[in-house]
């Protein structure tokens, strides 16, 4: 035998504690995942510090191109507008039908272009609702599709538009367009003519909408994100920042329910529905004002630090030259698209809410179910849709600012929102959230914010989101209607006793001191 032939395998490890060689795990023998046909390779390294992790990969920051006649172009040589960001330049001008058609039906990914599909649905509806008005479980259904692919309208002609600005304001545009969808149903529900008995389902929409962020779509986001890549990291400016601000926000949230909770002995039921209502509307008023400072945090204030993260994490797209290669809109194009998916979305809208009373009535689906997830559900079609394209390519910094960015609006600005145009119509829209509602808001929050902590994810942590999100939906189917005819929170009819009221109490309140240590402790 030669020496060649008596010299070890590579990667050979002589720790064995059998005493006995074994081979070195290699690229091969590791935990595999699947592989997309365009993706490279893994360009992060899990073991490095968190300050340090969130950059790698990205590339040295390119200084702006400019043509012979000194005019800034972008990667496709197209002269850049003043004023508009390089990768939003579209190199026309006005509008072309041809290209707006065609660029609207691509949209931003292939499972957003298949909603495209159910556009179908969104002309039954209106059908339906004005020639077959009889058919009001058709109606409702046709409706519920139809809003998918106008929602996704609007969130396509959001991104679009947020392409042309910098990156942390085009951010924050583009959620607040996915939200704009929550605050047409809202105040089609507070001010239509059933305003009054629409309250519950507007509350339980409020934490539907949270909860379908935090554990559906954020689940999705890690378990999508973990399949295609081993374990995937984001910066603590980000999951840090979005977690204690929602913790802070939902405490905020659920502060009249444990107002009215703790003393639903000792005041009688009208005084305390009073107190409530005062307490929910000065809540919505320091809510609003939460939402501005943390505006301000991301647009001014820390806009570099945001800035150098998100820029960072374009780099980690697998296939961004694809997607700066796409055809662009131009901004009137943008404009267009925004209000025609807006025209849609609040016909859906109106038509949904016109049909709650059927389904709750006629076909046995609680108020819970409806709001809590079937709403939420439709509504934020378009943010989930994004979120997961961006984790698919591990993009997780812009996954992660989608999905808590849209949460922290809900908390921050819709519901307030809410609160205030009822104020002005006279209707009694206070906070005080089912019991149910608020513990489960309370444990989804620290639930998400221990996944958040580590600054790293897997597909492991968002099946287990998911399965929670499940388990919640399937409570929800069987959580009875509140027992009050107005629709109000079952908790306000004032039967249950002191004892049941003191149990309840002393369970809200563990919860939220538990949900204080988690921000201290953060």
């Amino acid at each position: 035998m030669s020496l060649q032939d008596r010299q070890p395998p590579m990667n050979t490890d002589y720790n064995s504690p059998t005493g006995t060689t074994r081979p070195k795990p290699t690229a091969k023998h590791r935990a595999r995942v699947f592989r997309r046909k365009d993706g490279a390779n893994d360009n992060i390294d899990h073991h490095q510090n968190a300050g340090d992790r969130d950059f790698d990969g990205a590339q040295e920051k390119q200084l702006p191109r400019y043509n012979n006649s000194g005019q800034q172009v972008n990667h496709a040589g197209h002269t850049v507008t003043r004023g508009v960001a390089p990768d939003g330049e579209s190199g026309r001008r006005w509008f072309s039908p041809l290209h707006f058609l065609r660029i609207c039906f691509r949209s931003t990914s292939r499972a957003s272009m298949y909603t495209n599909f159910l556009w179908p649905f969104t002309i039954a509806a209106m059908i339906f609702h004005f020639s077959y008005m009889k058919h009001q479980l058709w109606v409702f259904i046709t409706c519920y599709i139809g809003m998918v692919p106008a929602a996704n309208l609007v969130g396509f002609a959001g991104q679009e538009l947020a392409r042309k600005l910098p990156k942390v304001a085009g951010v924050i545009l583009e959620t607040t367009f996915g939200s704009i969808v929550e605050i047409i149903l809202f105040m089609v529900l507070i001010a239509g003519e059933r305003g009054h008995e629409n309250v519950a389902v507007i509350r339980a929409a409020i934490l539907g909408s949270i909860l379908a962020n935090l554990l559906f779509c954020l689940g999705l986001c890690f378990f999508i994100g973990g399949i295609f890549h081993p374990q995937q990291t984001f910066h603590e400016a980000i999951s840090e920042v979005g977690s204690n601000l929602m913790l802070v926000a939902a405490v905020g949230l659920v502060i009249p329910t444990i107002y009215y909770n703790s003393l639903s002995g000792r005041l009688s039921p009208d005084q305390l529905e009073s107190e409530a209502l005062r307490i929910s509307r000065a809540a919505a008023i320091i809510l609003l004002a939460a939402f501005c400072v943390y505006v301000w945090f991301q647009c001014r204030s820390h806009h570099g630090l945001y800035e150098d993260i998100l820029e960072a994490d374009e780099e980690r797209d697998h296939d961004r030259h694809k997607d700066l290669a796409k055809e662009k809109l131009t901004f009137t194009e943008a404009v267009i698209a925004v209000l025609i998916a807006l025209t849609f979305v609040s016909f859906m809208a109106v038509f949904l809410v016109q049909e709650i009373e059927f389904m709750v009535h006629d076909r046995h689906i609680s108020d819970a179910f409806i709001g809590l997830i079937l709403i939420p559900l439709v509504e934020k079609a378009a943010e989930h849709l994004t979120a997961v394209d961006e984790a698919y390519d591990n993009q997780m910094n812009f996954a992660l600012s989608h999905v808590l960015g849209a949460s922290i609006q809900t908390a921050l600005l819709n519901t307030p929102l809410v609160v205030i145009v009822g104020w002005g119509l006279k209707i009694d829209m206070s906070l005080n959230f089912e019991l149910f509602d608020a513990v489960v808001l309370i444990l989804a929050i620290i639930v998400v914010g221990n996944f958040l902590r580590d600054e790293k994810s897997d597909y492991l942590e968002g099946a287990l989101c998911v399965m929670v999100y499940v388990l919640i939906a399937v409570t929800a189917w069987y959580y009875p209607n509140p027992i009050t005819d107005n629709g109000v929170s079952s908790a306000e009819d004032g039967t249950h006793g002191d004892a049941n009221a003191t149990a309840v109490n002393e369970i809200v309140e563990r919860l939220v001191k538990r949900a204080m240590s988690e921000i201290v402790g953060a």
